[in-house]
């Protein structure tokens, strides 16, 4: 496939890979971005689904390595809600091709015009720090995670919004801590969604891994700014990335 694209088209494939791997690390929705540009390059939609995964990895390697070097797993216990997720993410990536994605597009804006309320209302509890032994019950977090999988194993663009409010308004983390566990657990339900991409033979390795060098620098760079400049830091750029994605999942889909 890449040889069939000019050299000018491809460059953009790293930068925008850059641009998604800062978004996704901080907050989510960096597959707004990718996945047109992927379309753009002449994928079809199923195979760019796949091959956005592999951006996807590498950014989230290089994240939680960061993360994992300035102690922010310290006492945490994600396990039980890595678990679901990646059982979520495996039947999620089996549906990827049987939803309307329109009805999905606008379910998504919906959502995150909520989580935005959220954000907006209730600023006090993404900011106060947690231990993440506060929160609902572990049934309910089960289902949560396996939901939240499930919907990063079929789409994965915005996934990062719904693991941020399900680890803290439903875990009971600090906003912080639940930007270095929400990278933990997309790394792993992202290598479960990928296994069933590559054995249905929709990704695209080439393009895959010229993204994967951009994400991977954004993640980088992007962790070390949350672990520098906190949770205001991060719950602002929340907000205004939730919002510009609003905009754009709802202008898309009318």
């Amino acid at each position: 496939m890449a040889e069939q694209h000019s050299w000018l088209i491809l460059s953009l494939v790293p930068i925008t890979g850059f641009i998604a791997g800062f978004i996704n690390t901080l907050a989510g929705s960096g597959s707004l971005i990718t996945l047109p540009v992927l379309i753009l390059l002449g994928l079809p939609a199923n195979v760019a689904n796949g091959t956005n995964r592999v951006g996807i990895l590498f950014q989230n390697i290089v994240a939680v390595a960061t993360f994992w070097r300035h102690g922010q797993y310290e006492g945490q216990r994600p396990a039980p809600l890595i678990v679901p997720s990646v059982l979520g993410a495996i039947v999620g990536a089996q549906l990827a091709v049987n939803l309307d994605e329109t009805v999905l597009q606008r379910t998504i804006a919906g959502l995150m015009l909520f989580m935005l309320l959220l954000v907006l209302v209730r600023p006090r509890r993404w900011l106060e720090e947690h231990d993440g032994t506060a929160g609902l019950a572990y049934p309910w977090r089960f289902i949560i995670f396996f939901a939240v999988g499930a919907y990063g194993g079929f789409i994965q663009a915005g996934v990062g919004f719904f693991l941020l409010a399900g680890l803290v308004l439903g875990a009971g983390y600090s906003l912080v801590g639940s930007n270095a566990v929400k990278n933990l657990i997309v790394l792993f339900f992202t290598v479960a969604a990928l296994a069933v991409f590559i054995l249905n033979d929709q990704v695209r390795w080439e393009l895959g891994l010229l993204l994967a060098t951009g994400n991977a620098l954004g993640a980088w760079v992007a962790a070390r700014m949350a672990i520098a400049r906190g949770a205001p830091f991060v719950r602002w750029t929340l907000i205004v990335i939730l919002t510009l994605a609003s905009i754009f999942m709802l202008s898309r889909s009318f």
